[in-house]
């Protein structure tokens, strides 16, 4: 590349050049013809290859030498040849530290080129608008196959080489380029360009055609949506719905409210509190007052939960979603084709409604496993324990917590801190599995401090019933273990509710949950999911994110539709300390293959900490080697979720560390704990050559 403007080697590949060294050319090829094309096939490979300026300039060559099917044929391959060598050296040379740096930022790109890149490129060669050398070192940034860049790029610009070969074989006739790309063969060319996007649209509408072919639509509608479940995504779409002035229909079998305020967030946050406050009394000490021995009223504890959850019915309630506009109907639904749904009620009458659009959020149940003789001693789930549990005067004597997830984690400490005698079976090697190991050591460290008895390694093999006594037994290393117990509560995960809504009848896949697109939608696109049912995350603020998008693109997605953006889902174990999380841990960017940087800050150092007495936990947070920027965050302390709320909006908004530096936390909080991580952070990646020349000046100014 040097040597070409060295020499000013680009003279020749002008027009005016090129007419002038045209006599030259023509004797050269009549008086070694192979020689000539292969000369010329080198040279255009190495102009495209270095993105030289110069091959329109050589594809009219080709034609004034070869002739249009000769020339177009050599222009042609070596166009792809040389294009594909300079994608290479892109990619080779650049690619690696531009995904580093703008990883997060070409996330997007990245699995769009994946997915389509193909027709991307296509539409790209067919509109000679766009610079080809460009298009090549960019594309070589890309994840696209270098087979595919290859092929496309050979049929993609051949109608382009056409249209400069045949004008070079009247090169007499040309006084400037812009003979050749006359606006309106741009205009042509870019319209064909377009052809390939126009091909897609096409075959999403064949392929809708083909979904619903068997099935008759209706001639009009008596509602726009209909939400089928009425838990956080249901709720939420439905209000969406009706805020855009749309009418929809919310059914619920059920509770309104769902999961969460019925037998999760609401119930089981209202029990950890209750249990703190017994724990914190038992260590009054440690603040300065004199310790007791708390008097556990269970049955008031429950019947709190209760009352909680009765305060927090409005918010959900039939009531207040009609006065939104929304019309609640109480009762089973079932999909009959792609618009039709039947709504069964308790008292045996049924109701059809045409619609046209349908959300699906039924929610997930608690996963009970196959265990013989499991339903012998009748067990609890994180389901039934509360309407079980309401009447008792004690909390369980004696309690096996089947699962170390969040869940399992979460009771399993309450109930002892409540009094129970509490064993936690799980059979994975730890307990929160998905957390980095030094957080799962230390969640079952402040487990075993509040009295379980964490048995990791063990895998439950059956239930036995003697008479009044209950037992489970468990194996660890071929040996078994017989633990009795007054209560089973199986916390092992939840499983998507499946059956029973007409997805069978309609061929919707599913697995462990509805197949969905990017876009929540099923097999049928007026036909979409969100919340537990969908997946892949079952929290509730992500059923409420999901929703967004389920009830725009339900609505308007004949117009435009959007992808759900997973790029920063946080979450939390509300165990004592808490343990919350966005982005990546240290485990999930090892099993990736994603370097990163670690920086800590441990809460002992920390002054709102040390004089709440709450100083065990840690902010760890993994960011790009040498950047600020955030990959992900780990917060171990009380009140970590809350915590964790400024680091999650820092990655959603691309803020880095030195912004948090930069703001202003009041003293003594716990929020300051970021503050001083990102400090950490700028001390590891001080500029000590600076430094080193400050502290010179500083003597200097001394004298």
């Amino acid at each position: 590349m040097g040597a070409f403007f060295a020499f000013d080697l680009g003279q020749w590949l002008t027009l005016d050049g090129l007419k002038s060294g045209q006599a030259q050319f023509e004797a050269w090829r009549a008086a070694s013809p192979l020689l000539a094309a292969g000369g010329f096939f080198l040279a255009y490979v190495l102009v495209t290859a270095l993105s030289l300026p110069g091959a329109a300039i050589m594809t009219l060559a080709g034609g004034a030498l070869f002739g249009l099917l000769y020339g177009t044929l050599l222009a042609s391959f070596a166009s792809s040849i040389g294009a594909t060598l300079a994608f290479l050296t892109s990619r080779f040379l650049l690619r690696t530290s531009v995904q580093r740096r703008f990883g997060d930022r070409l996330k997007a790109v990245n699995d769009g080129m994946a997915r389509d890149g193909a027709f991307y490129l296509f539409t790209l060669r067919l509109v000679p608008v766009f610079p080809f050398f460009i298009i090549n070192l960019v594309m070589g940034l890309t994840p696209i196959k270098t087979s595919t860049f290859y092929w496309v790029s050979q049929l993609g610009m051949l109608a382009g080489t056409l249209v400069y070969v045949n004008a070079g074989t009247q090169l007499a006739q040309l006084q400037s380029l812009s003979d050749i790309a006359s606006p309106g063969l741009v205009i042509s060319l870019a319209l064909l360009g377009i052809f390939p996007l126009l091909a897609r649209g096409l075959l999403r509408v064949l392929q809708r055609r083909r979904v619903y072919a068997k099935w008759v639509r209706p001639a009009r509608f008596d509602r726009n949506l209909v939400v089928i479940g009425a838990g956080a995504a249901g709720l939420v779409t439905a209000y969406i719905a009706a805020t855009v002035k749309a009418k929809v229909t919310l059914i619920e079998a059920h509770k309104m409210g769902g999961d969460c305020l019925n037998y999760g967030c609401v119930p089981s946050k209202a029990l950890i509190k209750s249990a703190k406050i017994a724990h914190s009394m038992r260590h009054a000490q440690d603040y300065g007052l004199e310790s007791t021995t708390p008097h556990v009223q269970f049955r008031q504890v429950m019947a709190r939960i209760h009352d909680i959850i009765r305060a927090i019915e409005p918010h959900d309630s039939v009531e207040r979603y009609t006065n939104l506009g929304v019309e609640v109907l109480q009762g089973h639904a079932t999909l009959v084709d792609p618009w039709h749904v039947d709504v069964r009620f308790d008292n045996g009458e049924t109701r059809r409604m045409a619609t046209r659009a349908v959300v699906i959020a039924t929610g997930a149940r608690p996963f009970v496993p196959p265990l013989p003789d499991i339903d012998d001693v009748d067990y609890v789930t994180s389901d039934t324990l509360w309407e079980k549990f309401a009447e008792r005067d004690e909390a369980p004597r004696r309690l096996v917590v089947l699962g170390g997830g969040p869940i399992g984690c979460e009771l399993a400490q309450s109930f002892a801190r409540l009094g129970s005698e509490v064993t936690q079976v799980e059979m994975a090697s730890r307990i929160m599995a998905r957390e980095d190991e030094e957080v799962s050591a230390l969640a079952q460290q402040v487990l075993e401090r509040d009295g379980v008895e964490v048995l990791t390694g063990h895998k439950a093999v059956r239930c036995e019933r003697e008479g009044e006594h209950k037992f489970i037994v468990v194996e660890c290393a071929g040996e078994e273990r017989r633990i009795a117990f007054d209560e089973l509560l199986v916390a092992v995960g939840r499983t998507a509710r499946l059956t029973g809504y007409g997805l069978e009848q309609l061929g919707i896949p599913t697995e462990r949950t509805v197949i969905t697109n990017d876009y929540l939608e099923t097999l049928y696109p007026n036909i979409l999911a969100a919340g537990d049912v969908a997946g892949p995350y079952q929290f509730t603020h992500t059923a409420a994110h999901q929703a967004w998008y389920a009830a725009v693109n339900a609505l308007f997605g004949e117009l435009k539709r959007s992808k759900v953006d997973y790029s920063t889902i946080p979450w939390t174990t509300f165990i004592d300390p808490e343990v919350a999380r966005v982005g990546l841990n240290e485990q999930e960017a090892n099993e990736q293959g994603i370097h990163y940087e670690v920086t800590r800050y441990d809460l002992d150092d920390l002054d709102r900490a040390i004089a709440d007495g709450a100083v065990q936990g840690f902010v760890k947070v993994l960011t790009v080697p040498g950047k600020d920027r955030i990959l992900g965050v780990t917060i171990v302390a009380e009140r970590a979720g809350e915590l964790l709320a400024e680091m999650s909006l820092a990655m959603r908004h691309g803020l880095g560390l030195g912004k948090i530096l930069g703001t202003i936390h009041t003293y003594p909080t716990m929020a300051e704990a970021n503050k001083y991580v990102a400090g950490a952070w700028r001390r590891a990646h001080a500029p000590t050559r600076v430094l080193g020349w400050l502290e010179r000046y500083h003597t200097w100014r001394r004298g």
